[in-house]
């Protein structure tokens, strides 16, 4: 046994799922009535039974279904010599060639649903008219493997055999009768074109190979193997056990293959090493596995019974939190942003997954799931359309779930929440009325990810910008592709950034990539170099991450470079890097508002500096109003520029506020303009479509030149005047240090204290003593217990240590890891936080 499968077997086994594929192997009768199972309940997904689409909840996917399939017919009716299909001119475009397989893929999906006309469903000649094209395609286009692979890897080695293997599935007994040479034939191309891999197969080693990309590669040769017969049992248990290594929780202290792709015990999910992306892979991967489980329901090929609590588990951590009335927020969707189809579809997505969970659990588990499906659909803002989801079989449980009224709506989380996802640089905040959303970077987390042409001008995304969800609103009005289409890149919510213009990849080197082959890096279209220095680039800030006490948390950055431009001296002469801005940052998350800290604001270059307190869009027929007050008491409406006490942006169409409190902040500039651009300037794919929004934004500017300054301020969500006016005197909301070593808050009627810790050395504010960098949240109730929580943003440290002055405490609880002393003059707390990545630890003391 190699080393690798080595590592793989026991990587498994510790994780508990090396039982999960059953240790010996299936007799050859069972293994093809297993195969033979396989096929069917693959058949089912896709296309439905006669049952369900029979149920008039499916209508409308049958009606799609077919129509996508006449229209890909009379394409190839409508050919030229050469063409498969009208106008679809292969040959150099490896996306054209995906599109022609799934375009084959969609009319053998035709024939094979149930309650379409005859003349699609159970025809024989246009099933073998795909067959024909498979054939064609591959005489012509697919099968010399010295004249493939050009383009995309994710096409040849993913995308086409997905389409492939499907369409074979859904044909495979005309297939048998027409061509029974044709499976061998692809099979064989298939594993050929997994040239990131080794011998065609999966390769755990390679970068290519992780997470959701391995999900879909593996589910791709369970169809094969299946399709293989008794030849394909062995290459099914193969890809079953490869496709393990997805559920296990990714260690970072011990990786397994070095792979850092996957799910975290905090919640998070990370693709392409670096990238925050659990609504766009990490739903791919959570989509995959799900229907992975339902291929193999009633085969003997493994039990998948035991991964559903992993799934469970995903699913409540890790998307629940992220989901908020029924949208998905930008923080985790890395260059999906800059598509057309917005976080509604994206969490439409994930609810049909959970559909399909809920059939596999049982009991309380799966009467949650079922309430959390009809929490999302209750509470979002636009109607879940089940016609776009895979699977007919989907939208029966879907109708069935929502129909039955033994189940009542609740969410998997509760409404008053705050997390911490610092395995990939992300924060959320919720509470009733409310979501907030925080974007962070590091060396260990990409500031952005542009790819393929797509999020054309990320530059900050990760660099403390935030989104701030308002309960009962069209989120595709506040946010989505038109946001990052009509706010300037520059001037993103929350974003510090220097004062000047960047180029776009296409703009600086004429290509969707930085193409560069001959240099020692090697810059090619895929090389590791592009991923480094463009795709998706870290920064070179070690501090970045929070602590959670309950439902509050804190949250601190040090802003920072990319490594391109700390790389400068390694890179070919032509390529382009920015210096950044300097910035110190924390936030604070209460009940009512969300304290802002930012300390050292600034430029080593002495450019012009703009920090942005808020951005929001509306269409250009809403009411919007700005109302406010000076800080000499007169005041305030509309745009300009002035020393304010507070600001209300309020939206009487869409009935939505947002308060801002400057709490020891400079003179703010308020705008209100109308903008119009087209959805081009994100994504080069995107339609040339104008879009016209209203774009609120307050700004605090630093001059060329000026030394590094400080502002604080908190936003206050569906915010009244009253209310705002009540922020005077330090309360409820006082600020205690604003520095670059240590920023500070202190929350009156919470009886919160909240500290970021940034450098070596001592920090002390309101009686708190720690020491290095650390995120403390310190909560001392009237007449009741002190509760503390501690986390190590940097994830390198060993111990923290938490000095309290004042009476002696004595621990009533602690986490594991937290050990308290009373020392003269107050209580100290020694948190042993070696390998918690960031993880709070939580200690309840009292006198």
């Amino acid at each position: 046994m190699d080393i690798t499968r080595r590592r793989l077997l026991s990587a498994l086994s510790a994780a508990g799922l090396l039982a999960v594929v059953p240790a010996l192997p299936a007799s050859a009768a069972q293994a093809a009535a297993d195969g033979a199972r396989l096929l069917d309940n693959t058949v089912a997904i896709f296309a439905g039974t006669t049952a369900s689409n029979a149920r008039p909840e499916t209508a409308g996917k049958l009606a799609a279904v077919e129509k996508t399939a006449r229209t890909n017919l009379k394409a190839m009716d409508d050919a030229a010599d050469g063409e498969l299909f009208a106008g679809l001119a292969l040959g150099t475009d490896d996306a054209k060639l995906n599109t022609a397989y799934k375009r084959l893929y969609e009319i053998a999906l035709a024939t094979r649903a149930p309650g379409l006309p005859a003349d699609l469903h159970g025809n024989t000649g246009v099933r073998r008219r795909v067959i024909d094209g498979l054939v064609w395609l591959h005489e012509r286009h697919y099968g010399d493997q010295s004249k493939g692979y050009y383009g995309n890897w994710f096409n040849w080695e993913i995308g086409i055999s997905q389409h492939v293997s499907k369409t074979l599935v859904l044909l495979a007994d005309e297939v048998r009768t027409y061509r029974p040479d044709l499976v061998a034939t692809y099979v064989a191309s298939m594993d050929a074109y997994l040239r990131n891999g080794t011998d065609g197969d999966v390769d755990l080693d390679s970068r290519f190979h992780t997470g959701a990309n391995l999900a879909d590669i593996t589910t791709n040769r369970i169809l094969q193997g299946g399709l293989l017969g008794a030849d394909g049992e062995a290459r099914i248990r193969k890809a079953l056990t490869d496709q393990l290594t997805v559920f296990v929780t990714v260690d970072p202290y011990r990786l397994n293959h070095g792979v850092t792709d996957g799910h975290y015990a905090d919640g998070s999910f990370i693709q392409h090493a670096s990238v925050a992306y659990t609504g766009s892979y990490g739903k791919g991967l959570l989509t995959r596995v799900v229907q992975t489980l339902k291929i193999l329901d009633g085969t003997g090929f493994a039990h998948g019974e035991e991964l559903v609590a992993t799934i469970r588990r995903w699913v409540r951590d890790g998307f629940a939190p992220l989901i908020f009335e029924g949208w998905m927020m930008e923080i985790v969707k890395g260059r999906a942003v800059s598509r057309p189809d917005g976080g509604y579809t994206d969490a439409a997505a994930v609810v049909e997954a959970v559909v399909d969970l809920s059939s596999l659990s049982t009991g309380a588990d799966a009467t949650a799931l079922k309430s959390y499906v009809k929490h999302v659909r209750s509470t979002s803002r636009a109607t879940l359309d089940p016609t776009g989801f895979v699977s007919p079989l989907s939208i029966v449980r879907y109708a069935d779930t929502i129909g039955d009224a033994s189940v009542p709506p609740a969410d998997l989380n509760p409404a008053a929440r705050s997390v911490a996802f610092n395995a990939m640089d992300r924060t959320v905040h919720r509470r009733p009325g409310y979501a907030f959303a925080l974007a962070r970077s590091s060396d260990r987390i990409s500031k952005y990810e542009y790819m393929s042409g797509e999020n054309l001008m990320p530059w900050f995304q990760g660099d403390g910008a935030h989104y701030l969800y308002l309960s009962g609103q069209d989120q595709t009005q506040a946010y989505g592709v038109d946001y990052f289409t009509t706010v300037p890149p520059y001037g993103l919510a929350g974003v510090t950034a220097p004062v000047e213009r960047r180029g776009t990849v296409p703009e600086l080197y004429g290509k969707a990539f930085y193409d560069n082959p001959g240099h020692p890096l090697n810059f090619t279209s895929s090389s590791e170099s592009q991923n480094t220095y463009v795709y998706f680039p870290r920064g070179t800030n070690r501090y970045s991450g929070g602590a959670v006490l309950g439902a509050y948390g804190a949250a601190g950055a040090v802003q920072s470079g990319d490594v391109a431009f700390r790389d400068r001296e390694l890179l070919p002469d032509d390529f382009v890097t920015y210096r950044n801005a300097t910035a110190t940052k924390s936030w604070f998350l209460f009940d009512d508002e969300i304290v802002v800290l930012a300390a050292g604001v600034g430029d080593e270059a002495g450019r012009a500096v703009t920090t942005t307190v808020d951005a929001r869009i509306a269409p250009p027929d809403d009411q919007v109003s700005l109302t406010g007050e000076l800080r000499d008491g007169r005041p305030w409406t509309g745009a300009g520029t002035g020393d304010l006490r507070w600001l209300r942006y309020a939206n009487a169409t869409r009935r939505t506020s947002v308060g801002y409190v400057f709490l020891d902040t400079p003179k703010v500039r308020v705008a209100l303009d109308e903008v119009t651009r087209s959805r081009r300037v994100v994504r080069t794919a995107n339609p040339d479509t104008p879009v016209t929004r209203r774009v609120f934004g307050v700004t605090v500017g630093r001059a060329a030149g000026a030394r590094p300054g400080s502002l604080a301020y908190a936003l206050v969500p569906n915010a009244g005047e009253a209310g705002l006016r009540a922020y005077r005197g330090g309360r409820p909301v006082k600020v205690l240090a604003n520095t670059v070593r240590l920023q500070a808050v202190g929350h009156a009627g919470l009886g919160l204290t909240a500290l970021n810790g940034f450098t070596a050395g001592r920090h002390e504010s309101a009686g708190i003593r720690i020491d290095g960098p650390a995120s403390v949240l310190v909560r001392r109730e009237r007449r009741g217990p002190t509760t503390v929580a501690v986390s190590d943003p940097t994830m390198d440290r060993d111990r923290i240590s938490v000095l309290l002055r004042g009476p002696s405490l004595r621990a009533v609880r602690a986490d594991a890891g937290v050990r308290v002393t009373r020392v003269h003059g107050g209580t100290r707390i020694d948190v042993a936080t070696r390998h918690a990545y960031g993880r709070s630890f939580t200690v309840t003391l009292r006198g």
